[in-house]
């Protein structure tokens, strides 16, 4: 009788596996003929048989749902996570199996699916859902840091500052500075460096004779971008002691590094601290003293905390180092034209004497020379950015003031284009 009841029980194993596979056929000529949703549902069908069946067949259920649910995802995240999902049960059942090395290909070409849909979403500014997507495929191959930073830099840009934060920290954690070896190489025949993906590739155009003079070089550390977005989440959440505290530390680890002296800089910045970014900024121009954004910055800088003068030499500064900075240009125009309203308030205070007349005409002299101070960076302004109706309005009323009327025709022609462009 025991022997009689075992072997209908194992019929009916029997049976059940036979159904399951059945079924499973059916859903890969459902898969084949790309209908993806009819082979979803019959694989849902007797998904609460699965766990009665042997590893095989198991395998090769969580391998079919896959392709089905990856074959009809398109850009829909929750149907390419649950193909994820599904290869991961196939290997977590057996990594050496006939299955496990489908499943492997599968669940690359998966990660590979998340990363193109999350250029899509950035693409569409949907930050949100496609830092979710690269955060998953780094989930997947955690060996590719690279997906983390892309999935906080992401996070950040969607404003969800605490996810963030936590991808910004476990880059931390794993020492993640995105420093790589990059490869290069002439063009014979040229002066034309190219960028290779790999030494092999660059060595194979070598070999070729095609290039010459192959060098490589480390890329910049990402350290203090991280640190930078860390500081600018901190202070924009009101944890400007968080912020401070963080910077400190990485400076202490790593006094010399200009990309963490910049993110310092910006720190001080956001917050509004503008004496110790001016002292950060100082400590930049050591190491980089012909750059003229530097010298801007600190224009910026003193301009804020009123320091006219200090503003007045870093904006020249950066204007001999690059004639045509045009914001340097025209923050020192409007810093020079500042000294106007002074003047102008004292004249309005005058009286009706003599003496008042005098003093009238002196302070006249004195505003107009002001005006011929500021109006050659205003010139040079609208030369490199003739479209700008601001610039030429004040042209106008300058050319107005010192009576230069042939400039201030021109310039209302020019004003009049600019319009009817």
């Amino acid at each position: 009788m025991k022997k009689q009841i075992l072997i209908a029980g194992l019929l009916m194993v029997s049976a059940i596996t036979f159904g399951q596979k059945k079924e499973i056929k059916i859903a890969q000529k459902a898969i084949k003929s790309g209908n993806f949703s009819e082979a979803i549902s019959t694989l849902n069908g007797v998904e609460g048989l699965v766990s009665k069946s042997d590893s095989n067949v198991k395998e090769q259920y969580y391998l079919v749902k896959a392709e089905a649910y990856i074959g009809g995802a398109d850009n829909n995240y929750e149907k390419i996570n649950a193909a994820a999902v599904a290869y991961e049960k196939v290997l977590s059942l057996n990594k050496n199996s006939k299955y496990a090395a489908e499943a492997k290909i599968g669940l690359q070409e998966t990660i590979n699916t998340l990363l193109i849909s999350a250029q899509l979403d950035q693409s569409s500014q949907k930050y949100l859902e496609g830092s979710k997507k690269i955060y998953r495929g780094y989930t997947l191959s955690k060996k590719d840091t690279i997906y983390l930073y892309y999935a906080a830099s992401l996070a950040k840009d969607g404003q969800a500052y605490d996810d963030a934060i936590k991808y910004y920290e476990e880059l931390i954690d794993v020492s993640y500075t995105g420093v790589k070896e990059e490869f290069y190489a002439t063009k014979k025949g040229t002066k034309e460096e190219s960028k290779f993906e790999s030494v092999e590739e660059r060595n194979l155009a070598l070999k070729k004779g095609e290039y010459i003079i192959p060098r490589s070089k480390f890329s910049k550390s990402k350290k203090g971008t991280i640190l930078k977005n860390m500081t600018f989440i901190y202070i924009n959440n009101g944890e400007n002691e968080k912020a401070t505290l963080l910077m400190k530390k990485a400076r202490e680890e790593s006094p010399d590094d200009v990309s963490l002296m910049y993110a310092q800089a910006e720190m001080y910045y956001k917050s509004g601290d503008m004496i110790n970014y001016k002292k950060i900024i100082n400590e930049v121009i050591i190491n980089d003293p012909t750059n003229p954004d530097l010298y801007y910055n600190l224009g910026v800088a003193s301009t804020k905390n009123n320091e006219k003068e200090e503003a007045l030499i870093y904006y020249t500064k950066a204007i001999e180092l690059n004639p045509d900075y045009i914001e340097a240009l025209i923050n020192k125009a409007q810093l020079i034209l500042d000294g106007e309203s002074a003047i102008v308030e004292e004249m309005n205070a005058l009286g009706t004497s003599n003496a008042d007349y005098n003093k009238y005409d002196l302070l006249k002299k004195e505003k107009d020379n002001i005006y011929r101070e500021a109006l050659p960076y205003l010139e040079s302004a609208s030369k490199l950015r003739p479209e700008s109706l601001d610039i030429v309005r004040t042209l106008i009323g300058i050319y107005v003031m010192l009576g230069m009327d042939e400039e201030e025709n021109a310039m209302k022609v020019m004003m009049e284009n600019n319009k009817g462009e």
